[in-house]
């Protein structure tokens, strides 16, 4: 479930980028920077990026209901893929507007514009990495993807910089005397690279939701449930060990492995003991499904089968809460 940090963070996202993007388009449009412009363009992407974060974040944090058993955490995976696909189609925009600039003579830009530039990539790295510590503490995926989106628009904006610092140096002759070379020209290859690095950072952060709809192994939280389980005593094996991530919670599913000959009231105390040592170990673990299986020492416990695990045979299952 989403704290009330991330969706913080998510709104201080949304401010910065809207005044950003209002500083930056004016500048650019004033200052005859294309490259200004585009980083314009990307960061009103980016507000409505964060808007769309923003609602997953407040879907996320919906409590399981009938029709959603496991809570509505996978609406912050959603919320991301749309921010990446938003930054997507921003890059392939820039790109193409940025191709017609460049075969359109046009005023060099005006050397303040990089003052602007100066200070967008100050506020605009100290946010991503602020957001970054937020996802890495509250192990969330759509604050992961912002924190990537905000290091994009450093990336473009220091692309944008060094674009117009050639066009004006350029133009000032400080490069010598190149007739014909239009130097005016510079922020818009600019341009273009910010938007091939816009469309590489778009399909590297969609990739992170993408593992989480899909239910990917989440290998750090299953082998801390596994290590955990394992400690108890009474534990002689784990079987089975798998997972699924929903937001910033986890869903742990355990086969393990007891003395055949155990009661059935021991091994319902054992199973408590588990799901304490794993809450203890992964405290993002939402719920934790124990089955028992009599250990046979002839067989080896296998936990890595949790990432394409054989049906579960018939069996019962122990449910120390109920």
């Amino acid at each position: 479930m989403p704290t009330p940090r991330t969706q913080r963070v998510a709104l201080a996202g949304l401010a910065i980028n809207l005044a950003l993007a209002v500083i930056k388009l004016l500048a650019g449009i004033v200052g005859h920077c294309y490259a200004l412009i585009a980083d314009a363009i990307e960061s009103i992407a980016d507000i409505v990026g964060s808007v769309v974060i923003i609602g997953g974040l407040r879907v996320g944090a919906r409590p399981a209901d009938d029709n959603h058993p496991y809570g509505h955490g996978k609406a912050e995976a959603l919320a991301a893929l749309v921010v990446a696909v938003l930054v997507a189609l921003a890059g392939i925009g820039i790109l193409i507007k940025a191709i017609d600039e460049i075969l359109t003579p046009h005023h060099t830009p005006a050397w303040w514009t990089l003052v602007v530039l100066v200070g967008v990539v100050i506020i605009k790295e100290s946010l991503s990495r602020y957001a970054a510590r937020v996802a890495r503490q509250e192990g969330n995926t759509a604050m992961a993807v912002e924190a990537g989106h905000h290091r994009a628009d450093v990336i473009t904006s220091l692309a944008a910089f060094i674009g117009i610092s050639i066009a004006v140096a350029g133009e000032a002759r400080l490069f010598g005397d190149f007739a014909g070379f239009n130097w005016a020209s510079a922020d818009d290859y600019a341009a273009v690279f910010a938007s091939l690095v816009i469309m590489f950072n778009a399909w590297r952060l969609a990739r992170l939701p993408l593992h989480e709809l899909m239910d990917a192994v989440p290998v750090d939280a299953i082998s801390t449930a596994r290590a955990a389980t394992l400690a108890v005593p009474g534990v002689l094996g784990i079987e089975k060990c798998r997972g699924r991530t929903s937001g910033s919670r986890h869903y742990i599913e355990l086969h393990v492995e007891v003395a055949p000959d155990m009661p059935v009231s021991e091994a319902h105390i054992i199973t408590g003991k588990i799901k304490t040592a794993v809450r203890a170990a992964l405290p993002t673990a939402a719920d934790i499904h124990i089955h028992v299986e009599p250990h046979h020492p002839t067989t080896p416990a296998v936990s890595q089968q949790a990432a394409f695990p054989a049906p579960t045979p018939l069996g019962t299952d122990i449910h120390p809460n109920r």
